[in-house]
């Protein structure tokens, strides 16, 4: 049983949160195809995480990897091959195309193919200016002192 969820309300009061509910509502609905070619994502390190992907009867030219800002695209089209009339046909020849949702700052570090599986290795790598930084926390003392503006006496209000 799928719930369907109403994220209006939040839109109302939330600032910047789009792309996290776009993808909540993308995931919520998810097409018959969702599940061909079967795939597992491991996180291996900290930062660091592996899709598996099973392609068997793919070759390498016939595998697409493309990657957009928060967006890795995998995609496949063989060749059509007709060896004869098929007594019983269990493997799936069919075109895919797979979309993974990324974060902000996650890279494609690398890509194989190898026994059949297609193995990406991504990474998260914040630039420096996210990272988080130690404040020193300066003495009374060492504070530079705001300049105040000085109130004249002498004046007075007309």
């Amino acid at each position: 049983m799928r719930t369907v969820f109403d994220f209006s309300p939040l839109y109302r009061s939330s600032i910047g949160f789009d792309r996290l509910f776009h993808a909540l509502e993308a995931a919520n609905r998810q097409d018959s195809a969702g599940n061909w070619p079967p795939y597992d994502i491991v996180k291996t390190g900290d930062d660091d995480y592996r899709i598996t992907m099973a392609v068997a009867g793919f070759a390498r030219d016939e595998l697409t990897i493309t990657h957009e800002p928060n967006l890795l695209m995998v995609s496949g089209q063989q060749a059509g091959q007709d060896n004869g009339r098929y007594l019983h046909h269990g493997i799936a020849e069919r075109a895919f195309q797979r979309r993974f949702e990324l974060a902000d700052h996650v890279k494609v570090v690398a890509a194989d193919l190898e026994n059949g599986l297609l193995t990406v290795d991504l990474k998260r790598e914040l630039p420096e200016e996210m990272k988080p930084r130690r404040i020193e926390i300066a003495t009374g003392a060492a504070l530079p002192k705001a300049d105040r503006p000085q109130i004249d006496t002498e004046k007075r209000a007309a």
